[in-house]
């Protein structure tokens, strides 16, 4: 048999639609196309492409969903910037795809984490102060009712303030895609371990205290102190830290919730 038989797969050619949209997109990225710019109309972008008006329908389509473009109040196209939770939660799917374990992202949380509240050390300001003192009101009174769901939102809330009170946008969108499947496990926890809930609520204190004095060590103390005991929590709750994150989540959510 000739040894070159079989070594390569036939090429896949993408839909016409999808060209069109990665075209689109890829000006939008770069910069060429900036938001607030119209991008033409679906007969210009016919003739532009020359494609059908269906094959340019289906590619505004796909642009229209991903955030990167949108119909301004004259009905014509016009560039945008896709909010984060949109490419967050495409790559977190991404994530789910190529079955990463919460081992794997434990490891990213806790570097990312203890960076955000490092640089929130020097950037915070008195109003993101305030804000973390509200939602840490919040989380005690989820506490006290206990209310996993709730307090594991407001979790989710207060890491969130803390790595944009880094001032640093582009460790906001890093942490994302991960933050999505990774804190949302605080519900579990909080339910299956009875000291969870009280834990959580000492480090989110000391964090806060650290940023109002401007501690660094502290802040990075108590912000990796906070992540290991949700890998102990996490194994305290019955779940396997080497598991894939989507067989850990179908065994662990209530029915009727999906990743």
């Amino acid at each position: 048999m000739d040894a070159t038989q079989g070594r390569f797969e036939r090429i896949q050619v993408a839909p016409a639609y999808q060209l069109v949209a990665e075209a689109i997109e890829r000006e939008v990225v770069s910069g060429r196309l900036l938001p607030g710019e119209p991008v033409g109309t679906e007969a210009e972008l016919v003739r532009q492409f020359g494609v059908n008006r269906s094959t340019v329908r289906e590619g505004i389509r796909a642009l229209e969903e991903g955030g990167f473009i949108q119909r301004g109040p004259d009905r014509r196209l016009y560039a945008c910037l896709p909010r984060y939770n949109r490419l967050s939660s495409r790559m977190s799917r991404a994530l789910i795809l190529h079955e990463v374990t919460f081992r794997e992202l434990f490891s990213v949380a806790l570097a990312l984490e203890v960076a955000s509240a490092e640089q929130a050390v020097a950037h915070i300001t008195d109003e993101m102060l305030e804000r973390l003192e509200e939602n840490q009101g919040e989380i005690e009174a989820a506490a006290q009712a206990g209310d996993a769901a709730r307090l594991s939102e407001a979790d989710s809330t207060f890491h969130h303030l803390v790595a944009k009170a880094s001032g640093n946008r582009v460790l906001l969108l890093s942490r994302e895609p991960a933050s999505l499947l990774f804190f949302p496990t605080t519900e579990l926890i909080c339910r299956r371990v009875p000291e969870g809930p009280p834990r959580l609520i000492v480090a989110h204190r000391h964090i806060i205290d650290a940023l109002r004095a401007r501690d660094l060590e502290q802040a990075r103390l108590w912000m990796s102190r906070h992540l290991h005991d949700w890998e102990r929590g996490f194994a305290r709750a019955g779940r396997d830290l080497d598991e894939p994150v989507e067989r850990v989540y179908a065994r662990s959510l209530p029915p009727g919730i999906a990743v």
